[in-house]
C-alpha cells in the first residue's frame, strides 16, 4: 500500500501508510429510512470566470455525481448549503441546477430529489416581511413549475426582518398554506451559517417550540423537518414532539449513526451533507439496517463519524471543502477546484488529517489514485509528500 509523508502539528512530516479500502456491499433499496445526500456542485476549472465572484459549474460532472448517488439508492437534496448555496451559488444558478437534476432524475425511476427554496434573490440589505414572503413564493412557484419537491430553507433575510417569533409564524404560515405538496422545513443552525443565529426568534429551546407550533398548525403541508443543530438531544426532543406523520430528517453530521438507528420511541430519517462524501458506506449501512442487521449498520458507520466530525469542525460552514476533496480523492471529479475559491478554506493540516481519517474508514476506493492526488495537492501547498 502507498506510503506518504503527511504534515502533522509542529510543522513536521510523518510517514503514513495507507490501508486496503473497505468493500461496501451493494444495497438494495428501498431502505427503511428515507435518506437524502445534500450534493455538492462540481466547478468548471477552465471557465473564463473570476472564481471568487462567478459560479462556473461543470454541469456534466455535477449531474453525473447525482446519478452516482441515485445508483446507490440515496436521494439528492439539491441546491442546498452543500451546493454552496449562499456561498457562491445564487438563485438563478440554483434554479438551473434544480432543473437539470430533475430532468436527469427521469432516467432513474424512484429517484428522490428535494429542491431548496429560499429567499436569496433578495439583496443583502434590509427587507420587509412581505419581501421575504414574496421571495419564498417566487422560488416555491419556480420549483413547483418544474414538478419539484420543496425543501423550505432557512432565510437570512427573515432573521433581519423579524422582530418576534410571531413574524416567523406569519411567514411560514403564508407559505405552507400555498404549497401544493408537503415540504421539508430546513432548520440550519448558526454553526452552519452565522447569519441564521436566533432563528425562530429565540436562541434556546423556545426556538424549538416555535418550530413545532408552526408544523403542528400545518401538518398536512409538512413532510418533515430537517434539523442541523449538531445537538442530538435537541433533535431527539423535537422529533418526539412532532405531529404524527411528520418526519425528522437528521442533519446532525456529528451523531447521524445514533440518530438514524433511533431508540425505542422513534428514529430520524436523513438529509445529510456527509452522505455526499461517504455515499457507498451510507448506502451499505442503510441496507444492513433495512435487513435488521443493526450491528453491521454501526460497524460500517462508526469509522465514518470521526471523519465527519473533522470535515464539519468549526468553522462548520467550510465543510464543503472537505466534501469536494473526498470526491476528488475518489475520482468522482478530476480536480480540486471549487466555486468561490473555497478549496482554500481549509488548512493543509486539515486536509492531511481528513485523508488519514478517510483511509481509516476504508473510504478511499483506489489507494493508488488517492495517494497520487493527495501528493499533487500537497505539492501545491509546499509539501513533498
Amino acid at each position: 500500500m502507498p506510503t506518504l509523508n503527511l504534515p502533522v502539528a509542529g510543522g513536521k512530516l510523518k510517514p503514513y501508510t495507507m490501508r486496503p479500502p473497505r468493500e461496501f456491499p451493494a444495497a438494495k433499496p428501498p431502505f427503511n429510512r428515507i435518506a437524502y445526500a445534500a450534493a455538492h456542485v462540481v466547478a468548471d476549472p477552465l471557465a473564463e470566470a473570476d472564481p471568487w465572484l462567478d459560479a462556473a459549474i461543470d454541469w456534466e460532472r455535477t449531474v453525473a455525481f447525482r446519478r452516482h448517488l441515485w445508483s446507490l439508492g440515496l436521494g439528492v437534496a439539491e441546491a442546498m448549503d452543500t451546493a454552496q448555496r449562499g456561498m457562491g451559488l445564487d438563485w438563478p444558478t440554483s434554479l438551473e441546477l434544480i432543473r437539470r437534476t430533475l430532468e436527469a432524475a427521469r432516467d432513474h425511476p424512484g429517484a428522490l430529489v428535494g429542491c431548496g427554496a429560499g429567499t436569496d434573490q433578495l439583496a443583502n440589505g434590509r427587507a420587509s416581511l412581505d419581501d421575504v414572503i414574496h421571495a419564498y413564493e417566487e422560488q416555491c412557484a419556480a420549483i413547483e413549475k418544474l414538478n419539484g419537491r420543496i425543501v423550505l430553507m432557512a432565510s437570512r433575510a427573515l432573521v433581519k426582518a423579524a422582530r418576534t417569533s410571531d413574524d416567523y409564524v406569519k411567514v411560514y404560515g403564508r407559505i405552507l398554506a400555498q404549497v401544493k405538496e408537503p415540504v421539508i422545513i430546513h432548520w440550519l443552525g448558526e454553526m452552519f451559517d452565522p447569519a441564521l443565529d436566533g432563528y425562530w426568534g429565540h436562541k434556546n429551546y423556545k426556538a424549538m417550540e416555535v418550530a413545532v407550533d408552526v408544523i403542528a398548525a400545518h401538518p398536512e403541508k409538512v413532510d418533515g423537518v430537517k434539523v442541523s443543530l449538531l445537538d442530538k438531544d435537541k433533535e431527539i426532543a423535537m422529533r418526539r414532539r412532532l405531529p404524527q406523520g411528520v418526519r425528522m430528517y437528521t442533519g446532525d453530521d456529528f451523531n447521524y449513526a445514533e440518530l438514524i438507528a433511533g431508540d425505542a420511541q422513534s428514529y430520524s430519517d436523513a438529509l445529510l451533507g456527509i452522505f455526499d462524501a461517504i455515499a457507498p458506506a451510507a448506502a451499505a449501512a442503510l441496507g444492513a439496517l433495512t435487513r435488521g442487521d443493526r450491528k453491521t449498520f454501526h460497524d460500517i458507520l462508526a469509522p465514518t463519524v470521526p471523519l465527519s466530525r473533522h470535515i464539519f469542525m468549526a468553522p462548520t460552514r467550510f465543510y464543503k471543502t472537505g466534501v469536494v476533496f473526498m470526491a476528488y480523492l475518489n475520482g468522482l471529479q478530476d480536480h480540486f477546484t471549487m466555486v468561490g475559491g473555497q478549496e482554500s478554506a481549509r488548512s493543509t493540516l486539515h486536509l492531511a488529517e481528513l485523508f488519514r481519517l478517510a483511509d481509516a474508514a476504508g473510504l478511499l476506493a483506489d489507494p493508488d489514485r488517492a495517494a497520487r492526488r493527495m501528493r499533487w495537492v500537497m505539492a501545491t501547498r509546499g509539501v513533498d509528500a
